[in-house]
């Protein structure tokens, strides 16, 4: 599992996501013009993985999830989520999710908040806590998982 990385996830969820679409859509649930709110979720989720990423280069710590980290990054979009880069990858699974417009088309990004729960997000808050022990607690105490 420590050989792929999130966005190998991303991509999956997001094949899964659109083969479900074309081969069992179930129910359109979300017609033109409103599926075109995807747009939006592919902004905001774009921005949102390119400025934490940049913040991660900033403090010059890594971005890869089983690495020792050098620095805690409690700024910009980490005030407000401890995973904001997963976030941003769910909400482009969930925009690609409004653009099909089918229930079978937001299968991929419950498939990915799982596989972040469960593959990442358990062993790095562990990783974080042993590198930064009370600062890792008290950021926890104020910063929530995922939004």
């Amino acid at each position: 599992m420590k050989n792929f990385f999130p966005p190998t996830y991303f991509f999956i969820s997001l094949i899964i996501s659109v083969l479900l679409h074309f081969v069992l859509p179930i129910s359109k649930i979300i017609n033109f013009p409103f599926n075109l709110i995807g747009f939006l979720f592919f902004i905001v989720g774009t921005g949102l993985n390119i400025w934490a990423d940049q913040l991660f280069k900033k403090e010059s710590t890594t971005v890869k999830p089983f690495d020792k980290p050098s620095s805690l990054v409690q700024t910009g979009p980490f005030k407000f989520s401890r995973n904001p880069m997963y976030l941003g990858m769910t909400l482009l699974l969930i925009g690609a999710g409004f653009i099909l417009g089918s229930i079978t088309s937001f299968v991929g990004a419950v498939l990915f908040i799982l596989s972040m729960e469960i593959i990442f997000i358990a062993p790095e808050e562990a990783n974080l806590l042993k590198n930064f022990g009370e600062e890792f607690k008290n950021y926890k105490k104020t910063v929530r998982k995922w939004i």
